[in-house]
């Protein structure tokens, strides 16, 4: 899928259908109980046992939000678990649904549309966003705003890049510093920062002066920048990169875990997968190592299975590391 979203706050941009293949942890309500398999070169799904439950058709699909997965042939349209084509393919990009709209382009404009298929606001905007919270970051004339599920405009264009809302707030950019909104639109941590990410766990992590720490919803600064990079806090933990190594920190920035992996994710349903020696596995939450490093690549645990990489396949693997679904491509 072209990727074509709302500029992220760390300077890439993340199409919200990608979420899980970048490992990142997907919210609940995009919980899938089918997840996407490659087989020469055409997707399909599996269950949560490995068993194929939509044969490998799509050119390329998303993972299923709310019941429904978008895919592509040679337009875009959505599936639904039991593999019925809901919404027929002819939009030019397609995102998950979210609060019981996706975010759509056609003719060159973003809109969105419902369970059905029909457009409940119209395309207009240069880009789109999910739905959270009630609201989504859009885009006009290299602005950001905020529109409400009818598609009125509640917060004006007037940011150089917006985030998605998480525990009330939103990370903005206003005058190449970032500081946060609340949903009514109002500053209530003024910008000031180099970067900023999404509030997690009451938390949220900015970058000053090339280095990363946390503040708190009242922007008081809880975790002094100090750290080269970091994730985010899932019950009281988050990755946190010292020199060339990552560790994991509790919420006063303690070291829980010691800095000794290469790359270290967010945690996700207890586990987190993390590199070393080049390959990844997957850690506990004491750093106990569950799933010994053996993959070329892993994304983070939803619903019960982990995607991972070998020899440029991809399989799906369970808590305990058994395969549900071999390496394929």
């Amino acid at each position: 899928m072209k990727l074509n979203p709302i500029r992220s706050l760390r300077n890439h941009t993340l199409h919200f259908a990608l979420w899980a293949a970048l490992g990142i942890p997907l919210p609940a309500t995009f919980a899938a109980t089918v997840f996407p398999v490659t087989v020469a070169d055409r997707v399909g799904f599996v269950d949560k046992s490995g068993t194929l439950v939509i044969n490998p058709q799509f050119e390329k699909a998303g993972a299923h939000s709310s019941g429904l997965a978008e895919f592509k042939l040679s337009k875009w349209g959505y599936v639904d678990t039991a593999g019925k084509i809901v919404i027929n393919p002819q939009f030019d990009q397609a995102g998950p649904f979210s609060g019981g709209l996706a975010a759509v382009k056609m003719g060159g404009r973003f809109g969105y549309v419902n369970e059905e298929g029909k457009f409940t606001i119209n395309p207009q905007f240069d880009d789109a966003a999910r739905f959270s919270e009630g609201r989504a970051a859009i885009k006009l004339s290299r602005l950001h705003g905020y529109i409400d599920k009818t598609g009125t405009i509640v917060i004006n264009p007037q940011f150089q890049s917006a985030g998605d809302f998480s525990e009330g707030l939103a990370a903005v950019e206003l005058g190449g510093r970032f500081g946060y909104v609340d949903l009514a639109g109002k500053i209530v941590i003024n910008p000031q920062f180099d970067k900023a990410g999404a509030f997690s766990d009451d938390l949220a992590s900015f970058k000053m002066n090339r280095r990363w720490g946390f503040v708190d919803k009242t922007g008081k600064i809880v975790i002094n920048p100090q750290f080269d990079e970091v994730g985010s806090f899932v019950k009281g933990l988050a990755p946190a990169k010292l020199g060339k190594l990552w560790g994991y920190i509790d919420k006063t920035g303690k070291l829980t875990i010691n800095p000794q992996f290469e790359t270290a994710a967010d945690f996700s349903e207890g586990l987190a997968r993390i590199e070393l020696g080049n390959r990844w596995g997957f850690v506990e939450r004491d750093g106990k190592m569950v799933i010994n490093p053996q993959f070329d690549d892993a994304l983070s645990f939803t619903n019960g299975l982990a995607r991972v990489k070998l020899a440029r396949k991809w399989g799906y693997v369970d808590t305990n590391g058994k395969y549900v679904w071999n390496p394929s491509n």
